[in-house]
């Protein structure tokens, strides 16, 4: 069977305007398939417009106000933000790292209303009208490091310094909940704050020579 339809020049192999059996059979194809995309294609796009609707009329946000080592802040963000990405990336406060952001490192361990959490597994919005205290809330007012800021200095209780801001506000929950009977108590309740240098044994002391003197 001949490749070329009526009209086609059969002389010197040259197609004129017209179309193969080829080519009319490969865009009949085409335009079916194009006319079973297109309309899931339009519905997906409308529903990306809905989803954009929603956000936009505030249906995935919500006002917070937040007081953050001791400044009150005002502010509109997206239900899912966690505690972590607000400090960091609204407020301007990096001091509080993002580790293995899923819970298991510490290293973004802050005080809420007295009690350490996780910022990285904290919704934002869940503190609302609490009082949040980072690492950069510590030291007082004309610069004077907290206690346990002092001793890791002098403990040399860090190497990286990345977990660091995570130990000292775990430690000092811990010496506040009265966990430092022991130095086998202190590693239990500070378990959950990784040092991938190893610097456990000094972090311990630090925290154990701080509760000794009494100071949180």
């Amino acid at each position: 069977m001949s490749d070329k339809l009526p009209g086609e020049d059969r002389r010197d192999g040259h197609a004129p305007p017209g179309v193969s059996r080829r080519g009319f059979l490969s865009t009949t194809a085409a335009g079916g398939v194009a006319a079973g995309v297109l309309p899931s294609a339009l519905t997906a796009e409308q529903a990306g417009a809905s989803i954009k609707q929603i956000v936009a009329s505030g249906g995935h946000s919500s006002a917070l106000s937040v007081t953050v080592n001791g400044r009150r802040h005002q502010v509109t963000i997206d239900n899912r933000t966690s505690l972590l990405d607000l400090l960091r990336e609204r407020l301007a406060l990096p001091g509080t790292k993002k580790g293995c952001d899923q819970g298991a490192c510490g290293a973004c361990t802050v005080l809420v209303d007295g009690s350490r959490v996780n910022a990285c597994l904290t919704l934002a919005v869940r503190c609302r009208d609490a009082e949040v205290t980072t690492i950069e809330g510590l030291a007082s007012d004309d610069g004077e490091l907290h206690a346990l800021q002092r001793t890791f200095v002098e403990q040399d209780a860090f190497q990286c310094g990345y977990c660091t801001p995570g130990q000292i506000m775990s430690g000092v929950a811990c010496i506040r909940e009265g966990h430092t009977g022991s130095r086998e108590e202190i590693r239990e309740w500070m378990s959950g704050n990784l040092c991938r240098c190893g610097c456990y044994v000094k972090i311990v002391n630090a925290i154990a020579q701080t509760a000794r003197a009494g100071r949180s």
